[in-house]
């Protein structure tokens, strides 16, 4: 499937859930960073991702639904790789840059910033929560986003 048909699919909300995999909120993800700046693209991903968890009757628990830190984090992690490889190692599309970064095709990357307490904590459901074992990557100030950068 093209970025382009994921995305529709994604903003219709007809993917099927069995192909909304890691890899494909990755593919999104980085779809939307190369039209949009981080907020938009974080934006964008959460309204997405809630209308694809309602249309596929994902339970809101503490263990299942939609996570804000979790989005926050990713989208975060994937804006830092496109800037430090835009200019070294371009990829043509999404599906080329999770080929390229294989570090983020993992779930558990996430591990390396977070305790599982933290992240399972109430709140990181519903806010932002900041890393209590590293601090995520920085963009470089004054970093250019969107499609003219990455």
């Amino acid at each position: 499937m093209s970025d382009d048909d994921l995305m529709r699919a994604f903003e219709a909300a007809t993917l099927p859930a069995a192909e909304w995999s890691h890899r494909a909120h990755v593919r999104v993800a980085v779809t939307y960073l190369r039209r949009h700046d981080v907020g938009e693209a974080l934006n964008r991903m959460r309204i997405g991702i809630k209308k694809l968890n309602a249309q596929h009757y994902v339970p809101e628990t503490p263990l299942s639904g939609y996570n804000e830190t979790t989005t926050c984090a990713f989208v975060h992690l994937i804006a830092v790789t496109l800037q430090a490889y835009r200019q070294t190692h371009p990829t043509p599309d999404a599906d080329a840059f999770c080929d390229t970064h294989p570090q983020l095709m993992t779930r558990h990357v996430l591990r390396l910033f977070y305790s599982p307490q933290r992240r399972m904590d109430p709140r990181a459901k519903a806010e932002f929560i900041e890393p209590d074992l590293t601090p995520l990557p920085k963009l470089p100030v004054g970093a250019a986003v969107g499609r003219d950068a990455i």
